[in-house]
C-alpha cells in the first residue's frame, strides 16, 4: 500500500518536478549500487545477477530506454529530497504525508530500478574505495538516448563530495550505531528483494551539508555533545524521540521499540505521554533532558531560513531531585497525577545532598560540610561537623534526611565514597536508590566555590534581597568554608536545571542538626528503634513514624517526618505542642472539625508554591492552587470570631488566626484568570482583564483587524460568483474556503488557488486570503509566544509573593500534624506525659511499645511495664531473663516513649514523666558489614566506642548484648567495664540487656545507682524417662513482665524448641548443658570450699571441714 501511494503522489507531482530537474545535479550512479562500500558493491552485483537470471529477456526498444532514464532521474530527485529535507517531521498534515513519501522513497530506492535500467548498466562497477581514485579523476557513464538527447551522466561532483566527507575533523561515530557490516546487506540483496540502507556507510552525503548525517542527527549529535551525561528526549512534531545508545536505554528502561533508522538507532514516545516515561526514567538514576523546538511553522515559513531545519534547544534537566516543571507534573484536576496506575509517583521528601571534606593535617581532623537542598519545597539546610574514620557523623546525617541524590567531587575519599555507596545500594529496587552525581573536584576548592557564592548573591537585585525578609547578600562570609565548598557546586548544579533561585532567601536557611534545641538520634539509633521503617522489610509499615502518621496532607506528612527525627529539648515548646493536640481531643468547639475537614484532599500545596516560584507551573496548576488559596483564605477568615472566643490553646490560636492573611495574596491574583482558559491550559485566553497585559492586547487587535478584512472581502466574492449567501467554510483546519459547486468552475477567477475539492464542490483561497491568511496564522503564533512569555512574567510577579505563602502553608501543615497527634492519642488511649526540663529521669507506669500496641490491634495482649530511671538514683537497670522473653521490645519500648514525649505526642502509658533527654544511643543486634570490612565483633565495639564518646550525663543509652562476638571472657570482661563506666563517669540513664550473669554482681558494688532485672517466666521441669535418665530441655512459658532480680539462666534450648530444631539435637544438647552446669557447679562448690578452710584457725574448726 505504501509503494503504491508513493507512485500516485510522485505521478502527481511530475509536472512540478520536470522544472527542478534541470537545475539539481544529476545523481551518481553509485548512490544505489555501491553507497561507497565494497560490500554494497557486491550487493549491486547479486541484484544484477539475479534480474539476468530470472528476467533473459530482449533488448528494450528506445522508447524504453527513455522511460527507465526518466525513471532514474526521477528517483534520483526523491533521494535528494530525503537527503535534504530540513524539517525531518513536520507540522501540517501535508507536510507529515511529504515525509512519510521521503522515506518510504529513501528505503525503496534500491528497489524500484526497472530490469532494463540494470541490463543496461549492468557492465559498470562501482569502487570501494574512493581513496584510490585520482583527486581530479571524473568517473562517466554513456547511454545511447537520442529522442530525450541524453548522452551521458556525469559523476565528478559525486566524487568531489566523497572526498570532503572523509577530510572531515570531528568523528561522530559515537553516537552510531556501528556493527552493520556491509556483508549483510550484499546477503539481504542477494536473498531477493528490497534491502535497506546500512547506516555506518549510508548511500552517500547530504549534497548540501556534504555529510552522510541527516540535518536532524546532525542537529541531536551537536546537542549530545554538550550533555554527554544525559539522556535527551528530542521533540519531533507530534512525538518524542531517542537517539543512539539512548534510544537502546530508553528501549529496555520503557519496555518501548528500538529500530535502526538512518544513522542511528531510534525510539520514540507520544508527546501526550512525556511526564510518565521522564518519570520512570528518572526512577531509575537517569539525568533526563528534554530538547523542544523553538520555532513555529508559520513564522518559519516566513523566514529566510524557512527551508532549514527546525531549531531545537534543551528545555528542562530532570534528575531524581529535580522533578520540577510542567513537563513532568501535568496537573489538570485534584488526583490525576495520583490515580493513574502508570506513573511513578513522586517520593515523600526529594533532598538533595552535597558533600565535601576538609582533611586538616597538623590537627589531623576530618570535617564535613554539608548543604542539603530540596528544590521541589524550597527547604535549604546546612551543616558543618568532625567525623571520624567510620564516617558515624556523615551516616547519622545520611540516614535521616534519606536524600534521593547526591553530589560529590570527583576525589571523594575513598572511605567517604565506600559508605555512600553502601547506603545506596542497600534498596533492593532501583527506584528507590539515592543517585550519585559526581562533579568536578574544581568545583569543590574553596576559591572556585567562593567565586560562584559571590557572583551569584552579588548579581542579585536589591529587590531579590528585600523581599526574601532579613535576608543579606554578604550572609556567606559566616558560613564555615565546608559548607561554601559545598555551597558553590549546589548553586552550579541547580542553575543547569532552572531551580536556583531557592537559594536566593539566606532567611530561610537553617541548620541541619542543632544540639542546642534537637535530641541527638544516631544513624545506629534511627535503625534499631526503627524509627523511619522497620528492619525486616523496609518499609514504612511497622515504625514509628507508620504510628504517628495520620496526617491527610502532603505537606504535613513531610513536616511530621522532621518532627519525629528531631525531637525538642525546648521544655517551653513542648509544652506548646502538647496543649494544642489537648485542645483537639478535648473541645467541643466546631472549629476544630471544621478545619480539619479543610484539610481534606488539599493538593500538596508546598510543592506547587515552589513550581511556581521557579517559573515551571503549567495554567492548570496554578489555577488549582490559586483557587485553592483563595477558599481557604475565606473560609479561615470566617472562623475568625469563633476562633477568638473558643480556642484556648496559644500556639493553635496563633495559626489560625494569622493564616487568613498570609494567604490574601493569592486572591488578586486569582482574579485576573479566566477558569475556562486556565482549566485547559489556553494561554492567549488566560487573562480576563488585559490592561495589565497591553502586548497580548496589541496583538489580539491586529488579529482582529485581519479577520474584519477577510469578512469583508465576502462581499467582493459574493459579487464574483453571483451568490449572495456565500459564506465561508472550515474543513480539516483549513479555514476561509469559498466553496463552489463543480459545475459553476467556469466562474473562478483563474488566480484562485484550489485548496481541495470533492465531487460536488471545489473549495478556493482567493490571492487576498491567500495573503490574510499567511499573515493570520503568524500573528496568532506570535500570539501564542507573547502569550507564555506574559505568562512567564505573571508567575515572576506571583513568586514575589512565595515566602509569605510558604509561612501559610507552613501554618497549615503544623494544624494537620496537630490533628494527626491527636488522632494517634485518642484511637490508642495514649496519655499526656510530664516533661522536665532540669530533671534527669524517666518515669513510665504501665508503658507500651507504640507500634506492636498497634499491631496488636483489638487483642489486646501486650503487656504493659514500669520503668523508674533516676539520674541521682538508680540510673542503670541491668535486664536479664530467657531468649524470646520481651528483653529487647521493653528497652524500645522506653526509648520510643521518650522520643514522643519529646516531639509533643501523647504517649503509650497510663503515666509518663520524663526528664530532657539530649540524645538517644543504643546498640543493639549483631551483623557484619562486609563492604567496609569489619566483622560483627568489630560492628559492635564500634557502635560502643561512638557510644562512650558522644553519651553525656542527660543522655539514654541502651545496649544491648554487648561483647556476645568474641569469646566468653573476653565478652564478660568488655561488658563489664563498659557498663562501669556508663554507671561511674558518664552517669547517663542506661538500660542493659545481657546473658552474662557477672555483669549483675554490679548491682552490689553500686547498690545506690544500679539495678537488676529480669523478664518474668514459668519454667515447667521435664519428667525424667526411663534408667538412664534421659535429660530433656525445659519448657518455658514467658509472662513478658519486667521484674526485680536477676535471672539465673537463658533457657536457651527453649528457643532452640520453638524454632523447630530436630528432637534428638534438643536431647543431646539438654544432656551436654547439664553435665557442663555440673561442672561449673563442682568447680564454684571447690573453690568455696577451699575459700572456707583458707579462713579456719584451730584445729578443731579443721578437721570438721574435712569430714
Amino acid at each position: 500500500m505504501h509503494s503504491s501511494f508513493r507512485r500516485t503522489a510522485g505521478g502527481g507531482a511530475a509536472g512540478g518536478r520536470s522544472s527542478q530537474k534541470k537545475s539539481r545535479t544529476q545523481t551518481t550512479i553509485s548512490r544505489f549500487f555501491c553507497g561507497g562500500t565494497a560490500g554494497n558493491g557486491a550487493q549491486s552485483a547479486s541484484v544484477l545477477g539475479d534480474d539476468q537470471q530470472g528476467r533473459g529477456k530482449k533488448r528494450q526498444k528506445e522508447a524504453d530506454r527513455r522511460e527507465s532514464l526518466e525513471k532514474r532521474a526521477k528517483l534520483s530527485h526523491d533521494v535528494e529530497e530525503s537527503h535534504e529535507d530540513p524539517n525531518e517531521v513536520g507540522f501540517s498534515s501535508s507536510s507529515i504525508i511529504k515525509c512519510k513519501n521521503r522515506d518510504e522513497r529513501a528505503s525503496t530506492s534500491k528497489g524500484s530500478l526497472s530490469s532494463s535500467t540494470l541490463e543496461r548498466l549492468r557492465e559498470f562497477s562501482c569502487q570501494a574505495d574512493t581513496e584510490s581514485r585520482a583527486p581530479d579523476q571524473s568517473v562517466k557513464m554513456e547511454v545511447e538516448a537520442p529522442d530525450m538527447g541524453y548522452k551521458q551522466l556525469k559523476m565528478e561532483e559525486d566524487t568531489e563530495e566523497e572526498s570532503n566527507h572523509k577530510k572531515q575533523g570531528f568523528n561522530f561515530s559515537k553516537f552510531a550505531k556501528a556493527g552493520h557490516s556491509s556483508a549483510a546487506t550484499a546477503t539481504a540483496a542477494a536473498a531477493g528483494g528490497v534491502t535497506k540502507k546500512s547506516p555506518p556507510e549510508p548511500a552517500g552525503p547530504n549534497r548540501r551539508t556534504k555529510s552522510i548525517y541527516t540535518p536532524l542527527e546532525q542537529q541531536y549529535m551537536e546537542i549530545k555533545e554538550q550533555y554527554k551525561d544525559t539522556l535527551l528526549c528530542v521533540e519531533c512534531g507530534y512525538k518524542y524521540r531517542f537517539f543512539g545508545e539512548d534510544a537502546e536505554i530508553a528501549a529496555k528502561e520503557l519496555n518501548i521499540f528500538c529500530h535502526l533508522d538512518h544513522n542511528f538507532m531510534t525510539a520514540s514516545i507520544p508527546t501526550h505521554r512525556l511526564f510518565v516515561h521522564v518519570r520512570r526514567l528518572v526512577s531509575q538514576g537517569y539525568k533526563v533532558g528534554v530538547v523542544k523546538q523553538t520555532e513555529t511553522t508559520a513564522i518559519k515559513a516566513s523566514s529566510a531560513n524557512k527551508s532549514s531545519l527546525f531549531t531545537r534547544q534543551l528545555s528542562a534537566l530532570y534528575t531524581k531531585s529535580t522533578l520540577v516543571g510542567e513537563d513532568v507534573n501535568p496537573l489538570l484536576k485534584l488526583g490525576d497525577l495520583e490515580q493513574a496506575e502508570d506513573v511513578v509517583q513522586d517520593p515523600p521528601t526529594s533532598y538533595l545532598m552535597c558533600v565535601s571534606e576538609n582533611w586538616d593535617k597538623l590537627s589531623k581532623e576530618l570535617t564535613v560540610g554539608l548543604v542539603v537542598v530540596q528544590p521541589s519545597t524550597g527547604d535549604v539546610m546546612l551543616d558543618c561537623f568532625k567525623d571520624n574514620t567510620s564516617r558515624s557523623e556523615l551516616e547519622a546525617r545520611v540516614l535521616k534526611i534519606q536524600p534521593v541524590e547526591i553530589l560529590v567531587p570527583s576525589d571523594l575519599s575513598e572511605p567517604t565514597e565506600r559508605l555512600l555507596r553502601t547506603i545506596a545500594l542497600s534498596s533492593v529496587q532501583a527506584d528507590d536508590r539515592i543517585r550519585i552525581e559526581k562533579r568536578e573536584s574544581t568545583q569543590f576548592e574553596y576559591p572556585t566555590a567562593m567565586m560562584t557564592v559571590r557572583e551569584f548573591y552579588t548579581s542579585r537585585s536589591t529587590r531579590t534581597v528585600k523581599n526574601c525578609e532579613k535576608g543579606s547578600a554578604s550572609f556567606y562570609l559566616s558560613l564555615e568554608s565546608p559548607v561554601i565548598c559545598c555551597l558553590g557546586p549546589v548553586i552550579q548544579y541547580l542553575t543547569e536545571f532552572k531551580l536556583e533561585r531557592v537559594l536566593l532567601c539566606p532567611s530561610s536557611f537553617r541548620r541541619l542538626l542543632s544540639d542546642s534545641d534537637h535530641m541527638v538520634l544516631s544513624a545506629t539509633t534511627m535503625k534499631n528503634l526503627e524509627i523511619f521503617c522497620n528492619q525486616t522489610t523496609g518499609s514504612v509499615k511497622g515504625s514509628l513514624l507508620w504510628v504517628l502518621d495520620h496526617t491527610h496532607t502532603p505537606f504535613g506528612k513531610r513536616l511530621l517526618k522532621k518532627w519525629v527525627s528531631q525531637p525538642l529539648k525546648s521544655a517551653s515548646e513542648i509544652l506548646s505542642r502538647q496543649e494544642a493536640v489537648a485542645e483537639i481531643l478535648s473541645s467541643e468547639s466546631s472549629v476544630l472539625p471544621s478545619i480539619q475537614a479543610l484539610l481534606n484532599r488539599l493538593p500538596d500545596l508546598e510543592r506547587g508554591l515552589c513550581s511556581i516560584y521557579h517559573k515551571k507551573c503549567s495554567t492548570q496548576e496554578f489555577y488549582l492552587l490559586s483557587s485553592t488559596l483563595s477558599r481557604l483564605g475565606i473560609e479561615f477568615q470566617a472562623l475568625i470570631p469563633a476562633v477568638q472566643s473558643q480556642i484556648s490553646s496559644a500556639l493553635l490560636k496563633s495559626l489560625l488566626l494569622d493564616t487568613p492573611q498570609l494567604l490574601s495574596p493569592a486572591h488578586n491574583f486569582l482574579k485576573v484568570l479566566n477558569e475556562n482558559a486556565a482549566k485547559t491550559g489556553n494561554k492567549t485566553e488566560l487573562f480576563a482583564d488585559l490592561t495589565d497585559f497591553p502586548v497580548i492586547e496589541q496583538r489580539k487587535d491586529q488579529i482582529q483587524n485581519i479577520l474584519s478584512d477577510i469578512m469583508e472581502h465576502r462581499r467582493e466574492l459574493r459579487l464574483i460568483l453571483r451568490n449572495p449567501s456565500l459564506n465561508y467554510a472550515t474543513v480539516s483546519g483549513q479555514e476561509f474556503l469559498i466553496e463552489v459547486k463543480n459545475s459553476m468552475s467556469s466562474v473562478v477567477p483563474p488566480d484562485w488557488v484550489k485548496i481541495n475539492s470533492t465531487k460536488v464542490v471545489g473549495r478556493y483561497h482567493s490571492p487576498f486570503i491567500v495573503e490574510k491568511y499567511r499573515c493570520l496564522l503568524q500573528l496568532r503564533e506570535q500570539l501564542v509566544i507573547d502569550s507564555g512569555q506574559e505568562w512567564i512574567n505573571f508567575l515572576q510577579l506571583f513568586g514575589e509573593h512565595y515566602y509569605i505563602l510558604k509561612k501559610a502553608v507552613g501554618h497549615l501543615a503544623t494544624m494537620d500534624c496537630f490533628f494527626s497527634l491527636a488522632q494517634v492519642a485518642k484511637e490508642n488511649n495514649y496519655c499526656r506525659p510530664e516533661v522536665l526540663e532540669q530533671e534527669r529521669h524517666i518515669v513510665i507506669r504501665d508503658g507500651r511499645h507504640p507500634v506492636i500496641d498497634m499491631l496488636m490491634g483489638e487483642q489486646d495482649q501486650y503487656v504493659p511495664n514500669d520503668t523508674e530511671l533516676q539520674g541521682d538514683g538508680k540510673r542503670a537497670m541491668i535486664v536479664t531473663g530467657p531468649n524470646m522473653g520481651g528483653k529487647s521490645s521493653y528497652i524500645r519500648q522506653v526509648a520510643l516513649v521518650t522520643i514522643m514525649a519529646q516531639l509533643g505526642s501523647f504517649v503509650p502509658a497510663r503515666e509518663a514523666s520524663i526528664g530532657m533527654v539530649d540524645g538517644i544511643f543504643t546498640r543493639m543486634g549483631a551483623s557484619d558489614n562486609i563492604s567496609r570490612g569489619r566483622s560483627t565483633f568489630m560492628e559492635e565495639l564500634l557502635e560502643a566506642s561512638e557510644i562512650l564518646s558522644h553519651a553525656t550525663s542527660r543522655s539514654l543509652v541502651i545496649l544491648d548484648e554487648l561483647g556476645r562476638g568474641t569469646s566468653t571472657h573476653d565478652g564478660i570482661a568488655i561488658a563489664y567495664a563498659t557498663l562501669e563506666f556508663f554507671i561511674r563517669d558518664v552517669k547517663c540513664l542506661t538500660l542493659f540487656v545481657t546473658h552474662y550473669p557477672p555483669l549483675c554482681e554490679l548491682e552490689k558494688l553500686y547498690p545506690l545507682h544500679v539495678g537488676n532485672y529480669h523478664m518474668a517466666f514459668l519454667l515447667n521441669e521435664p519428667e525424667i524417662v526411663g534408667d538412664e535418665e534421659e535429660v530433656q530441655p525445659e519448657f518455658i512459658t514467658f509472662l513478658y513482665q519486667l521484674t526485680e532480680g536477676a535471672a539465673g539462666r537463658s533457657y536457651g534450648l527453649n528457643v532452640a524448641r520453638l524454632a523447630n530444631i530436630p528432637e534428638s539435637i534438643l536431647r543431646t544438647a539438654a544432656l551436654k548443658s547439664k553435665e557442663l552446669e555440673a561442672i561449673i557447679n563442682s568447680r564454684r562448690r571447690a573453690v568455696k570450699g577451699l575459700s572456707e578452710a583458707w579462713k579456719i584457725t584451730n584445729r578443731e574448726a579443721l578437721l570438721e571441714w574435712k569430714k
